[in-house]
């Protein structure tokens, strides 16, 4: 920027100035050898934003080692796999069909976690949504197409009162994955499967409203109807008794 100058109090010849020559610290731009004549960073940014001139930067990352033949079926398409693991204990209330998650146990592989703080985050947070979309975020649309659970007080979204009463998360200790940033792995969205065994405790303490053995039939999300309907058939079946769960249209009243 050809209105900006690093003024030399010494003798001589300003020295030529190269990219590696100059330090940021502390609000300042300034050269090595002159640390005397500072020059405020935002006055740097001021004159480079009326001469036009970009101070962003852009990259990519490229995925090392990967490779895919569609064709042949045949190939390496990722660098690694998130993995983890989850136990959950849930009570169901037959009455109702009301549940709660009494405990989570889980242990995931964040490699070297960087941060655990975030990663912590990021894996709680997770498995809470996953719960949600396993049990509560319900879609109906009417008879007309239209979505009918479109707002908070229609679709039912997980709380903090829906997490588990007990949170336990551990990392996979000795897990460095090769090629990525400092040994770690990414952890975002793949916590949210670990919720699957949110549902399964649920299917399992369902089951024990009937007989030993056999299938037990629920939906997802498994909601408080779903698993009303689903512990009523159990209860059914254990008494040798057929149940019609089909839904009922209300009459009108006749005059």
């Amino acid at each position: 920027m050809s209105s900006l100058h690093l003024k030399n109090n010494k003798k001589g010849p300003a020295p030529a100035i190269t990219p590696d020559d100059l330090v940021f610290a502390d609000g300042f731009i300034f050269h090595r050898a002159i640390s005397e004549a500072k020059v405020l960073f935002t006055q740097v940014v001021q004159q480079a934003y009326f001469q036009r001139v970009s101070l962003s930067s852009t990259g990519f990352y490229a995925t090392p080692e990967i490779h895919y033949d569609r064709a042949k079926g045949h190939g390496h398409p990722f660098l690694y796999f998130a993995v983890g693991a989850a136990v959950s204990e849930v009570e169901v209330d037959a009455f109702t069909g009301m549940t709660q998650i009494l405990r989570t146990d889980i242990l995931h592989d964040a490699g070297d976690s960087i941060n655990a703080g975030i990663n912590l985050g990021q894996i709680e947070g997770g498995f809470v949504q996953g719960a949600g979309w396993l049990t509560c975020e319900e879609l109906i649309w009417d008879a007309e197409g239209r979505l009918l659970t479109h707002s908070p007080d229609t679709y039912k979204i997980p709380t903090v009162s829906d997490r588990p009463r007990e949170f336990n998360v551990r990392f996979l200790e000795n897990a460095t994955q090769r090629l990525t940033i400092h040994g770690s792995k990414a952890v975002g969205e793949p916590p949210l499967m670990l919720a699957l065994s949110v549902r399964e405790a649920i299917r399992d303490a369902i089951a024990a409203f009937g007989a030993a053995g056999g299938e037990v039939f629920l939906k997802v999300p498994a909601t408080c109807e779903a698993i009303f309907t689903s512990v009523k058939k159990q209860k059914a079946a254990r008494n040798g008794a057929a149940v019609d769960l089909s839904p009922k249209v209300a009459q009108p009243n006749s005059p």
